[in-house]
């Protein structure tokens, strides 16, 4: 099975590394998916601190990941389509939400299962990028 796992990875944190661990137990090929800066700034009105070519660098040295693609395609379907994969990975926050819930139908289409794991509360890329920006002051 060939598993998909999208993010930024923006201060790469035991956060990243949890969903990516837990991802690689249920798939034979795991697919970390990067997105550029502008996508992520259109996300989250803000640009990575990390840029895109070292976010890449490092997943590609994760042992956890067996590919690396820079997600630059406007809908995850877009990505399915020239990347297939069986199923999606994402952090808990998106259960529930309306993107989670779109993300659950869009790929409901085509057959990909939408797995969830606990998103880690204790640390994220929002916690750090602010820490960084207390600490600049």
């Amino acid at each position: 099975m060939r598993g998909y796992v999208p993010g930024v990875f923006d201060l790469f944190h035991i956060g990243h590394l949890n969903i990516l661990r837990a991802a690689r137990e249920q798939c034979d090929w795991l697919i970390a998916g990067v997105v550029t800066d502008d996508k992520a700034y259109r996300a989250k009105a803000k640009y990575p601190v990390i840029p895109l070519a070292e976010r890449v660098a490092i997943l590609e040295h994760i042992t956890l990941v067996d590919e690396v693609v820079v997600e630059h395609q406007p809908s995850k379907l877009d990505v399915w389509r020239e990347h297939p994969f069986d199923v999606i990975f994402k952090g808990d926050d998106w259960r529930g939400t309306a993107k989670g819930r779109q993300l659950e139908t869009d790929f409901s289409t085509v057959g990909v299962e939408v797995a969830y794991f606990p998103y880690t509360m204790q640390t994220s890329s929002t916690l750090l990028r602010a820490a960084l920006e207390s600490a600049a002051s």
